[in-house]
């Protein structure tokens, strides 16, 4: 089967426009995560859906001279935009720009639960976070999202791509895992939404990508848990909910 993970990336966030461009260890927060997601060994390719506005312009450019692939759609209907940007994949994993510390194993764990249990739709949040925020990974089969886009046009639905599937058990196959007690700690915020979570992610970025690139989410965990001063700095950002976009 082939896997194509998706990455949604635009300039105009609202709570932080052009994070995507924000420096991590000497490169773009997108090229990191490309770097990141390049690992993991489920993948058969990787593609930026970034949108056909203008400002997104800086985005195609860069991943045009990055040898990225990218591929812009519509602003708002993500799921469409996801879908066209994943091509001819039979499984899609949707991988938000936000999140630089995903890690390939993450993904590797949730792409093989999808095959192995023959589900639609496979994640390590399925049942709300236990992992840190930022580590989410969320992967379905093309026909999973084909269904979406013919049945419903809720604009909640199509702003986030994949939340029509989980939120329907009774029309699709939903499975997931969860994190291991050691890395349970949904509390963490490790997503790029305001620039006090820029600032932790870029000092998890400085103290472990010169040593090891490949650092994992467990390293990035066990660093976490002896710097309270760094969890500190984020921790009264609120997460959007999905009706806010």
């Amino acid at each position: 089967m082939k896997v194509v993970a998706t990455i949604e990336a635009r300039m105009s966030a609202s709570r932080l426009p052009g994070k995507m461009m924000l420096p991590l260890a000497g490169a773009t927060m997108l090229e990191r995560l490309v770097e990141r997601l390049g690992r993991a060994k489920s993948l058969s390719g990787i593609t930026v859906a970034s949108t056909v506005a203008p400002p997104d312009a800086v985005i195609a450019d860069l991943c045009e001279r990055k040898g990225i692939a990218v591929h812009r759609g519509p602003v708002e209907d993500i799921a469409t935009r996801i879908l066209q940007a994943a091509g001819n994949a039979d499984v899609i994993v949707q991988i938000t720009g936000d999140c630089p510390l995903v890690d390939p194993e993450h993904v590797d764990r949730t792409v093989a639960l999808l095959q192995s249990q023959a589900a639609d739709y496979a994640s390590n949040s399925l049942k709300g976070c236990s992992f840190p925020i930022g580590f989410d990974v969320r992967c379905f089969t093309r026909a999973a999202l084909e269904k979406t886009i013919a049945m419903t046009d809720d604009p909640v639905d199509r702003v986030h791509g994949s939340y029509f599937i989980y939120r329907r058990p009774d029309l699709f196959k939903l499975v997931g895992w969860d994190a291991a007690p050691d890395m349970h700690w949904p509390e963490l915020r490790l997503t790029v939404d305001e620039p006090a979570d820029y600032e932790v992610v870029r000092r998890i970025y400085d103290a472990l990508y010169p040593a090891n690139p490949a650092f994992t989410a467990a390293d990035v965990v066990a660093l976490m848990r002896g710097k309270p001063d760094w969890v500190a700095l984020n921790s009264a950002v609120q997460q959007k909910t999905a009706d806010q976009g």
